[in-house]
């Protein structure tokens, strides 16, 4: 029986490996371990500790290494922290395969401690290009990971061809997120924030609203404050009903936190209503139910795409990703963020697209953990 290690670092980590969590404990030849760390243990960043064991699933371990502060180098010393606390977790537990998610900073803590302790990487999500520091630190583990799972035919492209990576090591199974998509039904969001309380305006939402999820650009952390006051300039001038979700844990997130609670304690007359976070299938169903997303969020570009929700993705966070029609971008301009909003308005929706994925990643993923070969050997591909 394999020992599978799978490290959860904040909420969006969760939601974009959560089916394959689920796959890995109904097999028998596997033993899945829960390790959450990082800001998936701060409340006001969404603590899914409550939402992992609701969903049946044990954490077999909690780490606090969160260094918090508005500058990079609380990314730094959060990253040396989990560091330190992850390779003593693993000598003592002992995986044969660890499993990071995507491109936050955190996880290329994992991927250092799990390469220089002999243990089988795993990494989803590897291959993609989006413009910000996160390419770096992406690339960075796709070269210290053995077992590559990206999420689109160009990423396992990328990892092959321009990375160098053994082709017998990637395997393209799609996002385990939008297995969540696939298989949630659609429940309506009256019914849905019932469950929640959030902040600011009174909505009705057996009318229309936009969803908005906008974070820091970390190669742009100083000027934060004035990027999101572009959208909520755009979004109070159009005077449409808004669920907005508050900012992950990047530098320069205080700068938007901030704002936020300027702009709800000075526009009492406002139709924004504010939430810390959702759990992964009634966020998927916000945003369907949503007339369009605004942001800089990937769930804007991957779950949007799959349910035809029409997006507005503003900014660079998601420059190099892989779009699709419901996409339209824009810069940090109210009258650009507008003028978009008003298209997608009109749009409705998109066909469904199945670049992200068909529903089955979490089932693929599981069967390849539970039968690759295991090496701690890289393999690239000879010139």
């Amino acid at each position: 029986m394999r020992k599978i290690c799978f490290v959860i670092n904040n909420r969006a980590n969760y939601a974009r490996i959560k089916s394959a969590i689920r796959e890995c404990t109904l097999r028998n030849d596997i033993k899945v371990q829960i390790v959450v760390g990082a800001s998936g243990l701060i409340d006001r960043f969404g603590d899914v500790v409550e939402i992992i064991k609701k969903d049946g699933f044990e954490v077999n371990e909690k780490l606090h290494t969160v260094v918090e502060g508005n500058e990079p180098i609380s990314m730094v010393k959060t990253t040396a922290m989990s560091l330190l606390s992850l390779s003593e977790v693993f000598y003592r537990t002992n995986p044969d395969i660890v499993v990071t998610v995507a491109d936050r900073f955190e996880t290329i803590a994992t991927a250092i401690a799990a390469s220089y302790m002999n243990i089988p990487l795993a990494h989803t999500q590897g291959g993609e290009i989006t413009g910000s520091i996160d390419d770096n630190v992406r690339h960075a583990i796709t070269k210290l990971a053995h077992i590559h799972f990206p999420a689109t035919k160009k990423a396992e492209e990328v990892l092959i061809n321009n990375l160098g990576e053994n082709p017998e090591c990637v395997f393209h199974v799609g996002c385990p997120s939008i297995d969540i998509a696939h298989e949630t039904k659609g429940e309506t969001t009256k019914s849905i924030m019932t469950r929640y309380s959030g902040v600011g305006a009174d909505l009705d939402f057996e009318k229309p609203y936009i969803l908005v999820s906008q974070h820091s650009d970390t190669l742009e952390y100083a000027k934060a404050k004035e990027q999101i006051s572009a959208t909520l300039e755009s979004i109070n001038s159009l005077q449409y009903q808004c669920v907005w979700l508050w900012p992950n844990m990047d530098s320069g997130s205080d700068f938007i936190s901030k704002k936020l609670r300027e702009f709800r304690e000075n526009n009492q007359n406002s139709k924004i209503r504010f939430y810390k976070n959702f759990e992964p299938q009634d966020y998927i169903n916000i945003l369907r139910n949503s007339t369009c997303i605004v942001g800089n969020s990937s769930s804007g570009i991957r779950e949007a795409s799959y349910l035809g929700t029409p997006s507005v993705n503003v900014g660079e966070r998601q420059r190099g990703r892989v779009k699709l029609s419901n996409v339209i971008d824009v810069a940090y301009n109210s009258r650009e963020i507008t003028e978009a909003i008003k298209v997608q308005i009109l749009a409705k929706s998109y066909a469904q697209d199945l670049t992200y994925g068909d529903g089955t990643s979490g089932r693929q993923i599981a069967e390849i953990l539970a039968t690759c070969k295991l090496s701690v050997k890289k393999n690239p591909i000879s010139n």
